[in-house]
Protein backbone atom coordinates (compact mmCIF):
# COMPACT_ATOMS: atom_id res chain seq x y z
CA UNK A 1 0.00 0.00 0.00
CA UNK A 2 0.88 3.54 -0.10
CA UNK A 3 3.07 5.02 2.33
CA UNK A 4 0.95 6.58 5.22
CA UNK A 5 0.53 10.07 4.79
CA UNK A 6 1.81 11.31 8.08
CA UNK A 7 4.72 9.43 8.32
CA UNK A 8 5.09 10.84 4.46
CA UNK A 9 5.17 14.66 6.07
CA UNK A 10 7.29 14.20 8.62
CA UNK A 11 10.00 12.41 6.48
CA UNK A 12 10.07 15.80 4.44
CA UNK A 13 9.88 17.80 7.48
CA UNK A 14 13.20 15.82 8.22
CA UNK A 15 14.52 16.33 4.66
CA UNK A 16 13.38 19.81 4.51
CA UNK A 17 15.78 20.06 8.01
CA UNK A 18 18.75 19.70 5.82
CA UNK A 19 20.91 18.02 8.61
CA UNK A 20 23.28 15.21 7.71
CA UNK A 21 23.04 11.89 7.87
CA UNK A 22 23.46 10.54 10.87
CA UNK A 23 26.46 8.44 9.19
CA UNK A 24 27.74 11.42 8.73
CA UNK A 25 27.31 13.30 11.90
CA UNK A 26 29.48 11.10 14.24
CA UNK A 27 28.21 9.21 17.69
CA UNK A 28 27.25 12.23 19.58
CA UNK A 29 25.74 14.33 16.85
CA UNK A 30 23.57 11.52 15.99
CA UNK A 31 23.03 11.03 20.01
CA UNK A 32 21.50 14.35 20.20
CA UNK A 33 19.73 14.25 17.11
CA UNK A 34 17.61 11.24 18.25
CA UNK A 35 17.26 13.05 20.97
CA UNK A 36 15.69 16.15 19.39
CA UNK A 37 13.29 13.81 16.91
CA UNK A 38 11.99 11.46 20.34
CA UNK A 39 12.14 13.34 24.13
CA UNK A 40 12.24 16.81 23.07
CA UNK A 41 9.08 16.40 21.18
CA UNK A 42 7.05 15.31 24.44
CA UNK A 43 5.41 17.81 26.72
CA UNK A 44 3.99 17.23 30.03
CA UNK A 45 0.33 16.86 28.06
CA UNK A 46 1.67 14.10 25.96
CA UNK A 47 3.72 12.01 28.61
CA UNK A 48 2.04 9.10 29.03
CA UNK A 49 0.75 8.51 32.50
CA UNK A 50 2.30 5.75 34.50
CA UNK A 51 1.93 4.91 38.25
CA UNK A 52 5.57 5.17 39.00
CA UNK A 53 8.89 5.93 37.68
CA UNK A 54 11.97 4.89 39.61
CA UNK A 55 15.62 5.12 38.71
CA UNK A 56 17.98 1.85 39.66
CA UNK A 57 20.92 -0.36 38.02
CA UNK A 58 19.89 -3.77 36.51
CA UNK A 59 23.19 -6.17 35.76
CA UNK A 60 25.25 -3.64 36.30
CA UNK A 61 23.88 -0.67 34.05
CA UNK A 62 21.37 2.48 34.67
CA UNK A 63 18.07 1.45 34.45
CA UNK A 64 14.79 2.86 34.79
CA UNK A 65 11.51 1.28 36.25
CA UNK A 66 7.94 1.43 35.36
CA UNK A 67 4.92 0.27 37.15
CA UNK A 68 1.61 0.87 36.32
CA UNK A 69 -1.00 2.76 37.97
CA UNK A 70 -3.14 0.92 40.94
CA UNK A 71 -2.45 -1.67 43.38
CA UNK A 72 -0.44 -4.38 42.39
CA UNK A 73 -2.84 -7.54 41.88
CA UNK A 74 -2.63 -10.71 44.04
CA UNK A 75 -0.43 -12.94 41.70
CA UNK A 76 1.54 -10.05 40.57
CA UNK A 77 2.47 -8.14 36.98
CA UNK A 78 4.49 -9.52 34.50
CA UNK A 79 8.13 -7.85 33.99
CA UNK A 80 9.65 -6.62 30.50
CA UNK A 81 12.96 -6.22 30.12
CA UNK A 82 13.11 -3.51 27.23
CA UNK A 83 16.18 -3.01 25.39
CA UNK A 84 15.87 0.11 23.38
CA UNK A 85 16.84 0.64 19.74
CA UNK A 86 19.03 2.94 18.09
CA UNK A 87 21.91 0.36 16.05
CA UNK A 88 23.68 -0.11 19.36
CA UNK A 89 25.17 3.18 18.76
CA UNK A 90 22.29 5.86 19.95
CA UNK A 91 19.30 5.76 21.87
CA UNK A 92 18.89 5.96 25.82
CA UNK A 93 16.42 5.85 28.30
CA UNK A 94 15.26 8.72 27.49
CA UNK A 95 14.44 8.59 23.96
CA UNK A 96 12.28 5.50 24.52
CA UNK A 97 10.62 6.87 27.67
CA UNK A 98 7.54 6.85 25.94
CA UNK A 99 7.59 3.58 24.75
CA UNK A 100 8.20 2.03 27.71
CA UNK A 101 5.19 3.92 29.38
CA UNK A 102 3.06 2.76 26.80
CA UNK A 103 4.12 -0.73 27.51
CA UNK A 104 3.88 0.06 31.12
CA UNK A 105 0.65 1.49 30.71
CA UNK A 106 -1.12 -0.50 28.02
CA UNK A 107 0.14 -4.33 28.68
CA UNK A 108 -0.08 -3.94 32.06
CA UNK A 109 3.01 -4.86 33.08
CA UNK A 110 6.87 -3.40 35.26
CA UNK A 111 9.15 -2.39 32.32
CA UNK A 112 12.55 -2.54 33.07
CA UNK A 113 14.12 -0.26 30.45
CA UNK A 114 18.01 -0.78 29.83
CA UNK A 115 20.90 1.69 29.38
CA UNK A 116 23.47 -0.70 28.03
CA UNK A 117 26.41 0.32 26.88
CA UNK A 118 27.01 1.99 23.37
CA UNK A 119 29.26 1.37 20.40
CA UNK A 120 31.72 2.37 19.05
CA UNK A 121 32.85 3.65 22.31
CA UNK A 122 31.96 -0.51 23.82
CA UNK A 123 31.58 -2.30 20.80
CA UNK A 124 30.40 -5.93 20.55
CA UNK A 125 29.97 -7.81 22.54
CA UNK A 126 29.43 -5.68 25.12
CA UNK A 127 25.50 -4.81 24.22
CA UNK A 128 24.96 -8.34 24.67
CA UNK A 129 26.78 -8.56 27.60
CA UNK A 130 24.44 -6.16 29.50
CA UNK A 131 21.52 -7.66 28.58
CA UNK A 132 22.15 -10.78 29.65
CA UNK A 133 23.18 -9.34 32.71
CA UNK A 134 20.02 -7.28 33.07
CA UNK A 135 17.81 -9.83 31.97
CA UNK A 136 19.34 -12.59 35.10
CA UNK A 137 19.24 -9.56 37.57
CA UNK A 138 15.01 -9.07 36.48
CA UNK A 139 14.66 -12.34 37.20
CA UNK A 140 16.28 -12.85 40.40
CA UNK A 141 14.22 -9.31 41.16
CA UNK A 142 11.10 -10.01 40.05
CA UNK A 143 9.43 -10.16 43.12
CA UNK A 144 10.04 -6.82 44.03
CA UNK A 145 9.60 -5.96 40.22
CA UNK A 146 6.15 -7.42 38.44
CA UNK A 147 6.01 -9.65 41.20
CA UNK A 148 4.55 -12.48 38.70
CA UNK A 149 6.06 -15.40 37.44
CA UNK A 150 6.04 -13.87 33.87
CA UNK A 151 9.49 -12.36 32.63
CA UNK A 152 9.80 -11.57 29.31
CA UNK A 153 12.53 -9.20 26.96
CA UNK A 154 11.36 -6.83 24.35
CA UNK A 155 12.93 -3.92 22.18
CA UNK A 156 13.18 -2.41 18.80
CA UNK A 157 15.24 -2.23 16.43
CA UNK A 158 18.35 -2.96 17.76
CA UNK A 159 17.02 -3.88 20.72
CA UNK A 160 14.77 -6.28 18.78
CA UNK A 161 18.41 -8.18 18.06
CA UNK A 162 19.28 -7.80 21.90
CA UNK A 163 15.95 -9.47 23.08
CA UNK A 164 15.97 -12.15 20.60
CA UNK A 165 19.59 -12.63 21.39
CA UNK A 166 19.02 -13.13 25.30
CA UNK A 167 15.42 -15.22 24.87
CA UNK A 168 18.12 -17.76 22.77
CA UNK A 169 20.62 -17.21 25.49
CA UNK A 170 18.29 -17.64 28.44
CA UNK A 171 15.90 -19.83 27.58
CA UNK A 172 15.23 -20.92 31.39
CA UNK A 173 14.45 -17.53 32.60
CA UNK A 174 12.59 -15.68 29.12
CA UNK A 175 9.37 -16.71 29.43
CA UNK A 176 8.23 -14.17 26.57
CA UNK A 177 9.49 -12.17 23.95
CA UNK A 178 8.66 -8.75 22.02
CA UNK A 179 10.57 -7.83 18.77
CA UNK A 180 9.87 -4.68 17.07
CA UNK A 181 11.54 -4.58 13.79
CA UNK A 182 14.44 -6.87 15.03
CA UNK A 183 17.60 -6.73 13.12
CA UNK A 184 18.30 -10.07 13.03
CA UNK A 185 20.71 -11.18 9.95
CA UNK A 186 23.78 -8.60 9.24
CA UNK A 187 25.24 -10.60 6.49
CA UNK A 188 21.46 -11.47 5.09
CA UNK A 189 20.64 -10.38 1.31
CA UNK A 190 17.11 -9.53 1.32
CA UNK A 191 14.60 -7.57 -1.24
CA UNK A 192 13.68 -5.19 2.08
CA UNK A 193 17.36 -4.20 1.60
CA UNK A 194 17.33 -2.92 -2.09
CA UNK A 195 13.34 -1.95 -2.07
CA UNK A 196 13.54 0.40 0.82
CA UNK A 197 17.54 1.04 0.40
CA UNK A 198 16.91 4.91 0.83
CA UNK A 199 14.09 7.01 1.72
CA UNK A 200 12.47 5.52 4.86
CA UNK A 201 14.43 6.94 7.19
CA UNK A 202 16.42 3.78 8.42
CA UNK A 203 18.43 3.39 4.98
CA UNK A 204 21.57 1.24 3.94
CA UNK A 205 24.44 3.76 4.37
CA UNK A 206 23.04 4.59 8.11
CA UNK A 207 22.52 0.58 8.56
CA UNK A 208 26.82 -0.07 7.55
CA UNK A 209 27.33 3.28 9.35
CA UNK A 210 25.35 1.38 12.63
CA UNK A 211 27.28 -1.72 11.82
CA UNK A 212 30.95 -0.48 11.47
CA UNK A 213 30.57 1.66 14.61
CA UNK A 214 29.08 -1.87 16.41
CA UNK A 215 32.11 -3.90 15.12
CA UNK A 216 35.05 -1.16 15.12
CA UNK A 217 38.21 -2.27 16.11
CA UNK A 218 36.69 -6.05 16.67
CA UNK A 219 39.34 -8.09 14.76
CA UNK A 220 37.71 -11.32 15.48
CA UNK A 221 34.00 -11.61 14.74
CA UNK A 222 32.40 -14.43 13.45
CA UNK A 223 29.67 -12.21 11.40
CA UNK A 224 27.20 -15.61 11.46
CA UNK A 225 27.50 -15.64 15.04
CA UNK A 226 24.04 -15.72 16.83
CA UNK A 227 25.24 -13.08 19.03
CA UNK A 228 25.77 -10.53 16.55
CA UNK A 229 22.85 -12.39 13.76
CA UNK A 230 20.13 -14.43 16.04
CA UNK A 231 18.62 -15.49 12.75
CA UNK A 232 21.96 -17.90 12.61
CA UNK A 233 20.93 -19.25 16.09
CA UNK A 234 19.40 -22.00 18.36
CA UNK A 235 15.63 -21.77 18.22
CA UNK A 236 15.02 -24.64 20.69
CA UNK A 237 12.63 -24.11 23.90
CA UNK A 238 12.76 -19.93 22.86
CA UNK A 239 9.93 -18.24 24.65
CA UNK A 240 6.54 -17.47 22.09
CA UNK A 241 7.32 -14.20 20.82
CA UNK A 242 5.29 -11.25 19.21
CA UNK A 243 7.18 -9.72 16.30
CA UNK A 244 5.88 -6.92 14.32
CA UNK A 245 7.57 -5.17 10.96
CA UNK A 246 6.88 -2.41 8.58
CA UNK A 247 6.36 -2.75 5.06
CA UNK A 248 8.83 0.56 4.44
CA UNK A 249 11.81 -1.03 6.70
CA UNK A 250 15.13 -2.34 5.08
CA UNK A 251 14.93 -4.54 8.51
CA UNK A 252 11.42 -6.15 7.04
CA UNK A 253 12.47 -9.31 5.51
CA UNK A 254 14.59 -10.20 7.96
CA UNK A 255 12.23 -9.66 11.05
CA UNK A 256 9.98 -12.13 8.51
CA UNK A 257 12.53 -14.37 8.11
CA UNK A 258 12.75 -15.07 12.06
CA UNK A 259 9.29 -15.53 12.48
CA UNK A 260 9.43 -18.20 10.37
CA UNK A 261 12.17 -19.52 11.79
CA UNK A 262 10.22 -19.28 14.98
CA UNK A 263 7.46 -21.15 14.06
CA UNK A 264 9.18 -23.62 12.20
CA UNK A 265 11.22 -24.65 15.58
CA UNK A 266 7.70 -25.07 16.93
CA UNK A 267 7.82 -21.65 18.56
CA UNK A 268 4.56 -19.81 19.61
CA UNK A 269 4.61 -16.58 17.00
CA UNK A 270 2.43 -13.64 16.99
CA UNK A 271 3.44 -11.79 13.52
CA UNK A 272 2.31 -8.48 11.71
CA UNK A 273 3.58 -6.17 9.48
CA UNK A 274 2.28 -2.93 9.58
CA UNK A 275 1.44 -1.59 5.81
CA UNK A 276 2.01 1.64 5.07
CA UNK A 277 4.75 2.34 8.16
CA UNK A 278 8.70 2.96 7.97
CA UNK A 279 11.04 1.68 10.23
CA UNK A 280 10.59 3.84 13.86
CA UNK A 281 7.07 3.85 13.75
CA UNK A 282 6.08 3.32 17.32
CA UNK A 283 8.06 7.24 17.82
CA UNK A 284 5.82 8.57 15.25
CA UNK A 285 2.31 8.39 16.81
CA UNK A 286 2.59 12.14 17.19
CA UNK A 287 2.71 12.90 13.55
CA UNK A 288 0.74 9.67 12.10
CA UNK A 289 -2.66 8.45 13.26
CA UNK A 290 -1.87 5.58 11.76
CA UNK A 291 1.39 4.96 13.80
CA UNK A 292 -0.37 5.46 16.72
CA UNK A 293 -2.79 3.08 15.85
CA UNK A 294 -0.35 0.73 15.01
CA UNK A 295 1.52 1.19 18.40
CA UNK A 296 -1.62 0.29 20.02
CA UNK A 297 -1.71 -3.20 18.44
CA UNK A 298 1.54 -3.84 19.44
CA UNK A 299 0.59 -2.77 23.07
CA UNK A 300 -2.14 -5.43 22.89
CA UNK A 301 -0.54 -7.75 21.69
CA UNK A 302 2.60 -7.98 23.87
CA UNK A 303 -0.48 -7.28 26.96
CA UNK A 304 -1.72 -10.73 26.04
CA UNK A 305 1.08 -12.16 25.41
CA UNK A 306 2.74 -11.70 28.66
CA UNK A 307 -0.79 -12.64 30.41
CA UNK A 308 -1.46 -15.48 28.24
Amino acid sequence: MPLDPGTATLLQMMADAGHPPFSESGPEVARLAMRAMTIDVVTPETQVPVGSVEETTAGGRPARVYRPDGERPADGWPTLVYLHGGGFVIGDLDTHDQTCRHLCRGAEAVVVSVDYRLAPEHPWPAAVDDALAAVRWAHEHRAELGGGEVLGVGGDSAGGNLSAIAAQQLPDLVDAQLLIYPATDITGEYASRVENAEGYFLDMPMMEWFIGCYLEGVTDADLDDPTLSPLKGDFSGVAPAVLVTAEFDPLRDEGEAYADALAAAGVAVDRTRYDGLVHGFIDMGLFSPVATAALEDVVARTRALLHR
